[in-house]
């Protein structure tokens, strides 16, 4: 447990969603990403939770989010769609893709929209879990600003570029793999910097692309690196990961990619000459009955589930994890007793309460 006080889901997720409504969100809007930005904390993913809450807001400020989008379909087919999100929050737009994603599985069997002129969606896997609820396989990839450093390069080429698909099961509970294409999210930086820690080995280089310790190193020209850290370690794997992301959510959707993406930061300029509109993601829906009866494959996702379960655990290990597993237990203890945020979290969320002339009521 956390020294830091917990604060209700509840509580914070009315301050969201009056936050959202503040900046000309609709209701439903509101409620939606609220939702969406909360189930990071719930899960313990609080690099992506309520601390990127102001980060948000900056954006609307300079224009670059629209509170009102007009998400439309611009292109599509009975199985696919390309989304355009009209700068909206891509908290919003994501979860708006996934349901016609969702729609098109349940006519023909498998859905995948890709969308483009979006912002940041927040974890992959409030998105790609919406599936899970329809007895389907629910997929969630974006790509994001370019902080990553390709293996062998000095220059940063892609984003951290989640990836997120969900299986549904039977009397076990779903699986669930959520996960960056780097060693670590930019988001583990920056709760590094709240806690003046350094970085493991293998998740940044500095400017001239040797190895550093340094969570800042981003800020003095640094990089983030592919998932493996290094060549010996298999960084080249990571980074074709990161790429595989990058086209299927740009380059099918016609939104920016690699080193176009436009970054979160308010305060940092939007790359130059960009060929493509926004941030892209990539949404897709498999019926599991398109493929067998989904009685069977849940039974079938049960037995595979216990046989990783029954595995034998490393000495000193309590057992061995399924994905999915230390978020869904880190979501119940916090629904029972609270979120626990850092002061400098808790500081940044009263500046934008005050600036919006709103109650800090958590």
């Amino acid at each position: 447990m956390s020294d830091h006080p917990a604060i209700p889901y509840n509580s914070l997720l009315l301050f969201a969603e009056s936050v959202f409504r503040k900046i000309g969100c609709s209701e439903e809007h509101a409620a939606l990403a609220a939702e969406s930005l909360l189930a990071a904390d719930l899960r313990g993913v609080d690099s992506h939770g309520v601390a990127r809450l102001s980060g948000y807001v900056r954006l609307w400020e300079v224009g670059r989010v629209n509170a009102q989008p007009n998400i439309r379909v611009i292109h599509e087919t009975p199985s696919t769609a390309v989304v355009d999100g009209d700068s909206g929050l891509g908290l919003v737009v994501a979860r708006k893709a996934m349901e016609i994603a969702i729609s098109k599985a349940e006519a023909v069997g498998t859905g995948w929209v890709s969308v483009q002129n979006s912002n940041h969606f927040g974890i992959a896997a409030v998105h790609a879990m919406m599936a899970l609820e329809k007895d389907m396989m629910g997929i969630a990839m974006t790509n994001a600003s370019p902080l990553v450093a390709p293996t062998f390069s000095i220059d940063k080429m892609l984003g951290t570029n989640p990836i997120c698909v969900a299986a549904p099961a039977g009397a076990e509970p779903a699986f669930v793999a959520d996960l960056a294409t780097t060693t670590a999210a930019n988001g583990k930086l920056e709760i590094l910097q709240r806690k003046n820690l350094q970085t493991p080995d293998g998740w940044v280089q500095d400017i001239e692309g040797n190895p550093s310790n340094d969570p800042h190193i981003l800020k003095q020209g640094g990089a983030l690196l592919p998932l493996g850290g290094d060549r010996d370690h298999g960084s080249h794997k990571g980074y074709a990961l990161g790429a595989v992301v990058d086209i299927f959510s740009a380059l099918l959707s016609g939104a920016n990619y690699a080193p176009w993406v436009p970054p979160f930061p308010a305060y940092v300029p939007i790359p130059a000459q960009q060929p493509g509109k926004g941030i892209g993601h990539f949404l897709g829906a498999m019926r599991v009955d398109a493929f067998r009866p989904a009685a069977e494959f849940k039974a079938s996702m049960d037995h595979w589930i216990q046989g990783f379960r029954n595995a034998r655990p490393l000495p000193g290990q309590e057992k061995v994890l399924v994905p999915g597993d230390p978020e869904r237990e880190m979501q119940q203890e916090r629904l029972v007793n609270g979120i626990s945020l850092l002061p400098v979290v808790i500081k940044d969320l009263k500046s934008v309460a005050e600036k919006l002339n709103l109650p800090a009521d958590f």
